[in-house]
């Protein structure tokens, strides 16, 4: 086959930097103000925070600062099976030695860098190699090495705009996603961790931020139980005692197929929804197999009970999904059932805690004991106020799993314009035309 006279290798364009780690043994290094980034942080295309951080000493150590809007890749830890990490930082950052910022030498617009990286992404994981424990590595010789093709500035340009508005879009929606669930959670807390509507009428003050059929839904004193200071009529009850039932999922993974339903796992769970970018399909033919426990429905809640702990998530509309490996699945009842306030519940600090508790720690891996969760406390208002909530919460997830739909549409189409425009298949003025026409 005759190579492609227009393709040259990255390196051409592009140089790399390699992260470091600061010593960990040093305090003045850590929990400073800088994001300092690594393989956990990279699940989005924009970096907006990090888990850990640097103070100016332990930059100084780094000495790995990049400026806002800086192309990082992950070239070592990540997982064989997903795209290689490729992300840009929204605020000066440092980074680990897994991570290489890639930085444009002339001739390769920044704006274009990204995208031409991201446009090859498939191409780009066919050079990964195997390091060992499940984990894949991108050498840097492989990575220079890789051949690309560069168009002309004006259209790197174009390709660029195209790109940025794609992610844009898909970035005020995960941001809308954040405030909502924000709203959501803070709601939950007020009502039914600080009992702010309680209090405020133990003090003789009208509830804020509500009608006053809701507010008269609030008792107006505290009261003693063996787990704690309830609002007088509430209890704690067993979640066996509250909902229609807690199913295990299967413990075996089936053939992987193209197309089918979806076989969740825990790479799908964010902590508090789902993320189906990357997806393992099960074919009809095994489907009974897999289903034959529980086939998850629209307002159940999935959770982990082993490896991640505590990650709890609602089944969408629409979504025909089965229980993956160490997934087991919450089902409200059906009258009455309020599953969106059972939700809120599993994943505010009082359950977390409480399962922290109950965590068996392994020598592989932390669990939870499955068979004792039924038998796990939880706080029950009367059944008019988990409704009252419940209506308030699902509108809100409503919402979220409609921005999440129209996110998972915009990121394919992103997916599989791109690569066309970076090699050329599909030119711009081609574009133009077909969506005049």
């Amino acid at each position: 086959m005759k190579s492609d006279p227009r393709m040259r290798p990255l390196g051409d364009f592009v140089r790399l930097i390699s992260g470091n780690t600061p010593s960990k043994a040093d305090e003045s290094y850590w929990n400073g103000d800088t994001p300092w980034i690594s393989a956990k942080d990279m699940a989005n295309f924009w970096i907006e925070d990090s888990e850990d951080h640097l103070t100016p000493a332990g930059v100084a150590a780094a000495s790995r600062l990049v400026s806002p809007g800086t192309v990082l890749m992950l070239t070592r830890g990540m997982t064989l099976h997903k795209r290689v990490p490729i992300c840009r930082t929204a605020q000066a950052a440092t980074f680990n030695q897994d991570v290489k910022a890639v930085l444009p030498r002339e001739g390769l617009s920044a704006r274009f860098l990204p995208y031409l990286l991201v446009g090859n992404h498939d191409r780009l994981h066919e050079r990964v190699d195997a390091a060992g424990h499940g984990t894949g590595r991108l050498n840097t010789d492989a990575l220079l090495a890789f051949p690309v093709w560069v168009p002309a500035p004006l259209e790197q340009d174009a390709i660029a705009s195209i790109g940025e508005a794609l992610d844009e879009r898909l970035r005020l929606l995960r941001e809308t996603n954040a405030t909502l669930e924000a709203i959501a959670q803070a709601l939950f807390k007020s009502w039914f961790v600080d009992f702010d509507p309680v209090r405020a009428k133990m003090a003789g003050r009208a509830p804020e931020g509500m009608d006053e059929a809701t507010a008269e839904l609030f008792p107006d004193a505290l009261e003693e139980t063996e787990l704690g200071v309830v609002p007088k009529g509430w209890a704690y009850q067993p979640i066996s005692e509250v909902v229609e039932g807690v199913y295990d999922g299967p413990h075996a993974t089936p053939p992987e197929a193209n197309s089918g339903g979806v076989f969740l796992g825990i790479k799908n769970l964010t902590g508090t929804a789902l993320d189906l970018s990357e997806i393992r399909f099960i074919g009809d033919a095994e489907w009974a197999k897999w289903t034959k426990r529980v086939e998850p429905r629209a307002g159940d809640i999935v959770f982990s009970y082993e490896a991640t702990l505590g990650f709890f998530a609602l089944i969408p509309p629409d979504l025909r999904c089965c229980l993956g490996r160490r997934l087991a699945l919450i089902r409200p009842k059906g009258k009455d059932g309020a599953g969106h306030f059972w939700f809120h519940q599993f994943v505010a600090p009082p359950f977390q805690a409480l399962l922290a508790k109950h965590t068996i720690q392994g020598a592989t891996v932390n669990r939870i004991a499955l068979k004792e969760f039924p038998s796990y406390p939880v706080l029950v208002p009367s059944q008019p106020l988990r409704a009252a909530f419940h209506d308030v919460a699902s509108g809100l997830w409503a919402k979220i799993q409609r921005n999440q739909a129209q996110a998972q549409t915009l990121a394919a189409l992103r997916d599989s314009l791109l690569p066309r425009l970076i090699s050329g298949q599909l030119r711009l003025p081609k574009l133009m035309e077909a969506k005049v026409a």
